[in-house]
């Protein structure tokens, strides 16, 4: 259900090229760094989001989502489930597509609210491994 092929490949496919990665900072042994260099091979703009507002992988980071100055077509979460819903909903806020939450990021009422917006939404697994499938 939070893996739908559908959503998966709609995502990565239609929703857009900017992808806010909330969580990445310029911490090279963490997940959020390797997936989105992922995600610039595949071409998608990656802004990163954390409180440090760092520059990585030569993009301006911001502090929050609400910082970001110019449309952002997906959310990709890599924070604990205990955090992830309030970034869901500040998605839904900031007039994103999308909500994709990072392998082992859970938070089924968050889903609820954020597919009710009208968002695709894509739980509990990694664009870095779904993307190079989608190319073959």
């Amino acid at each position: 259900m939070y893996g739908d092929p559908t959503i998966i490949r709609r995502v990565l496919t239609e929703r857009g090229d900017t992808w806010a990665v909330v969580g990445l900072s310029s911490n090279q042994q963490r997940a959020a760094y390797g997936v989105a260099a992922v995600l610039q091979r595949f071409g998608k703009r990656v802004v990163p989001v954390h409180p440090k507002a760092e520059t990585v992988l030569g993009e301006q980071g911001y502090a929050s989502l609400a910082d970001i100055p110019f449309p952002v077509d997906v959310v990709d979460v890599f924070v604990n489930s205990a955090l992830a819903g309030p970034v869901a909903d500040e998605a839904v806020a900031i007039g994103a597509k999308a909500v994709w939450f990072q392998l082992g990021v859970v938070d089924e009422e968050a889903y609820e609210r954020t597919r009710a917006a009208g968002l695709d939404m894509v739980m509990d697994r990694c664009p870095a491994i779904e993307i190079p499938l989608l190319s073959g």
